[in-house]
């Protein structure tokens, strides 16, 4: 295992419905003063600034990634912005990877918001939404991204005999972790009878098996070991945890483009996870990974990502869900933070969030029924659109 990219600090803040009392510049801040207090190193140390946003419309300012370097203190250094829709922030972290395993820079902040919760009105937000899928080809069919995801778990319930109150469970799931976790948008007591009782969205999904959409910050600072020694003050009293491995893979946007075969799958995730894997190498993950922090825009999502990442047989992501094979206790652990269902969805954070819930589990800092024990290996998962883009980060406890 390589550890050429260590993460030195990690910080975010709370996702909520609606940051009255804050811009995304505001929540950037906050999760980049967290992350280098937690690194216990200032501003002027840093060799270069990423920033990861997916929205000019939600966060109503163009060219925003380097009013962001400015105001988080990165200014005079250099800076890049990235958006990858739902893998945004993920794909922010791997660039600052490749950027220090290059030699390009030795420590780099990625930094990333989203005002995505209530600062438009539902419509304007879904509008805006369905502009990521092929605006020209595919968003006048679908109109929302519910309809095509519907369609793919429709086909896995048809080819594997999935049913919807098994991928409720996935729903009930991750909303109860959610109650666990202070930065949680929305924890939530439910039974499967409360998810399929919920307004109806594109059948088989109900308002339930929806992901959030928050207004939220998340960060993570990484840098190369000689660096950490030499700036970070709080890097000796702690485990120092490692960028891994990442993958990255595209699929055709349009669901009709798609083969027969993969239709029910995401292939561009399972490419994702191939080359991360391949990077570490990891053989065995469902024996191997001890935690996954997995993109669950819909409940159905998180069951197929089962499969694609390798946590279990094609074609039994509904068996193991309705097992909890996959919860707290279970044989991987996923979503201790409680997902996009129940931590939420601040899209250009959201990947970042989840490298800092992970850092943490790695750490041994999480506290109660949601501390991973003796933590040691863990993935990160999101895509944009329907899979048209995935990453896949995996992190270690380094030597």
């Amino acid at each position: 295992m390589s550890d050429r990219a260590l993460v030195v600090g990690v910080g975010m803040t709370p996702f909520v419905g609606f940051r009255a009392d804050a811009s995304v510049r505001d929540m950037v801040v906050d999760a980049a003063r967290a992350t280098l207090l937690d690194a216990g190193v200032p501003a002027s140390s840093v060799d270069m600034g990423v920033a990861a946003y997916e929205s000019d419309h939600f966060n109503r300012q163009m060219s925003l990634g380097h009013i962001l370097q400015d105001s988080v203190g990165l200014v005079g250094k250099p800076t890049l912005r990235v958006e990858g829709g739902g893998a945004t922030g993920a794909l922010a972290i791997r660039t600052a990877m490749m950027a220090i395993t290059s030699g390009s820079a030795r420590s780099v902040l990625v930094f990333g918001g989203e005002t995505n919760g209530k600062s438009v009105d539902r419509a304007t937000a879904t509008e805006i939404l369905a502009m990521s899928a092929d605006f020209e080809w595919e968003t006048p069919v679908f109109g929302t991204f519910a309809a095509p995801y519907a369609l793919m778990i429709t086909e896995h319930m048809r080819r594997y005999g999935t049913t919807p109150e098994q991928f409720a469970e996935i729903a009930v799931k991750n909303r109860r972790i959610a109650l666990e976790n202070p930065d949680a948008h929305k924890g939530m007591s439910i039974t499967v009878e409360d998810v399929r009782g919920s307004p109806p969205l594109s059948d088989p999904y109900r308002l339930f098996d929806a992901s959030l959409l928050s207004d939220g910050a998340a960060a993570v600072l990484l840098a190369t070991r000689e660096w950490a020694e030499q700036h970070a003050s709080t890097f000796p009293d702690r485990p120092p945890v490692a960028m891994l491995g990442s993958g990255s893979s595209t699929d055709h946007p349009r669901l009709s483009d798609r083969s027969d075969e993969m239709f029910p799958h995401f292939a561009a995730k399972r490419g994702a996870a191939r080359d991360a894997y391949r990077m570490v190498g990891i053989d065995n993950p469902p024996r191997e990974i001890d935690v996954a922090e997995v993109y669950d825009s819909f409940s159905g999502a998180e069951l197929q990502a089962y499969e694609d990442l390798g946590l279990c047989p094609v074609g039994e992501g509904g068996l193991a869900a309705a097992a909890a094979r996959f919860d707290l206790g279970g044989q991987v652990w996923g979503n201790t933070s409680g997902g996009l269902l129940g931590q939420g969805a601040a899209v250009g954070a959201t990947g970042i969030a989840q490298a800092v819930e992970v850092t943490r589990q790695l750490r041994g800092e999480v506290s109660g029924a949601r501390s991973v024990p003796d933590a040691r290996i863990g993935i990160t998962d999101t895509h944009a659109g329907v899979g048209s883009l995935a990453v896949v980060n995996v992190f270690g406890r380094a030597p």
